[in-house]
């Protein structure tokens, strides 16, 4: 009977109480319906006459280089934007557009000699830095672009391995800072309960307390814009197959449970954990939006400018940094899902697609990483597979 299952959403969806749209009519194939695979991309210099494909009206263009491996983006209260170079001794740069031509004209390394740097974060005149076993903040001269010595707020100095990213975002009100931290492993039980979960802190590191918990690594943090919901993106757990478990985008409920490593997508128990928490099974939240098995999400942002068209005006647009674990290559694109009225209301849809030469083929020439809109409403796009960053504009037709 195993083999033949073929698992609805729609009355998870119903049970679970799902906030606005729903893909009722995504049905997930039985654990192991196909062979788990090792098929990680071979990334390749840029083939002559590849080019990245955007819906019509919009233009891309590269719009800084010369990285190791950029990752997050933050804009400075200068305008300034700070990029973290994710690697072993990485770093923070300033990268500054003084004669407004929409391409840095000054870089800065701001800091250097960090573990793994990815998350950034702003709280009156401090910058966080989040490394892999470390929440640093640091006194932020603006104007000089300058940082001081650094203070640790939050230690994770037993996180070395594993999910090694580690996201920051304060509340609207600058009141508590959140800090995603994935899994070590793949579904191991036992876990230290910060990992793979969203924490929340005072501003100084006191006040410890866990605000949703089984997500297998909350990569992606943002607020609904003008609102109090907090929303993430969540990679989800690999080795069960071509088509399971779907990465996802939704809105975390305090003191929600998303399944981690029980149990996936609603109350789909797994079968590597069978039997073990049957109560957190029945707990396990269905997320608001699926994006599809191993696109591995990172970043994502919600779009509140006026360049782009009416359509994706408070739409989320996610960065896919693309599959390992698939016989058939996934993601490795910007996708978009549109939004009504604070709620999702359409499927994933490409936007920026173009850096996977071929489904079948290892070979790639970039892999897209963080989201960061400019004031002009442009939105810069890392890619830490051909170490640059993209400014994606709209032209019109």
């Amino acid at each position: 009977m195993a083999n033949k299952l073929i698992i609805s959403l729609s009355a998870c969806a119903l049970a679970a109480g799902v906030f606005g749209w729903q893909q009722a009519k995504v049905k997930l194939p039985p654990p192991f319906a196909s062979p788990s695979v090792n098929n990680g991309p071979r990334v390749i210099d840029r083939p002559g006459g590849a080019r990245l494909k955007l819906p019509q009206g919009f233009e891309i263009e590269e719009w800084a280089a010369q990285f190791e491996r950029p990752r997050y983006m933050l804009m400075g209260p200068g305008k300034e934007i700070l990029v973290s170079d994710s690697v072993k001794g990485g770093s923070v740069f300033v990268l500054v557009d003084n004669n407004q031509d929409n391409k840095p004209d000054q870089r800065k390394t701001l800091i250097s000699g960090l573990d793994r740097p990815y998350g950034l974060a702003f709280w009156k005149d401090y910058l966080y830095i989040a490394e892999t076993t470390s929440v640093k903040r640091y006194k932020y001269d603006a104007k000089a672009m300058k940082v001081g010595s650094g203070e640790e707020v939050v230690p994770m100095h037993d996180f070395g391995s594993g999910h090694w990213t580690r996201s920051l975002l304060f509340d609207p009100k600058g009141e508590k800072l959140y800090v995603g931290i994935g899994s070590r492993s793949n579904v191991d039980a036992g876990e230290d309960p910060k990992r793979a979960a969203v924490n929340r802190y005072n501003p100084d590191g006191t006040g410890h307390e866990i605000y949703a918990s089984g997500t297998r690594n909350p990569i992606g943090m943002r607020w609904y814009p003008g609102t109090s919901t907090l929303w993430a993106a969540v990679q989800e757990r690999d080795l069960l197959g071509d088509d399971l478990v779907p990465d996802y985008l939704t809105h975390l409920q305090q003191r929600g449970f998303y399944g981690w490593p029980y149990a996936y997508i609603g109350p789909h128990e797994d079968p590597r954990r069978k039997g073990e928490k049957p109560d957190l099974v029945k707990r396990t939240i269905v997320p608001d939006v699926l994006l599809g098995s191993h696109v591995a999400v990172l970043d994502f942002i919600f779009y509140t400018g006026q360049q782009f068209p009416q359509q994706y005006r408070g739409g989320a647009l996610l960065a896919f940094h693309g599959s390992w674990n698939r016989a058939k290559r996934i993601g490795y694109s910007v996708a978009f899902v549109p939004f009504k009225d604070g709620k999702p209301a359409g499927e994933p849809q490409d936007f920026l697609t173009g850096w996977m030469l071929n489904p079948d083929s290892r070979e790639v020439w970039g892999r897209p990483v963080g989201l960061l809109q400019l004031n002009d409403g442009s939105i810069l796009v890392s890619d830490d597979g051909g170490n640059k960053i993209w400014r994606v504009y709209y032209k019109g037709s």
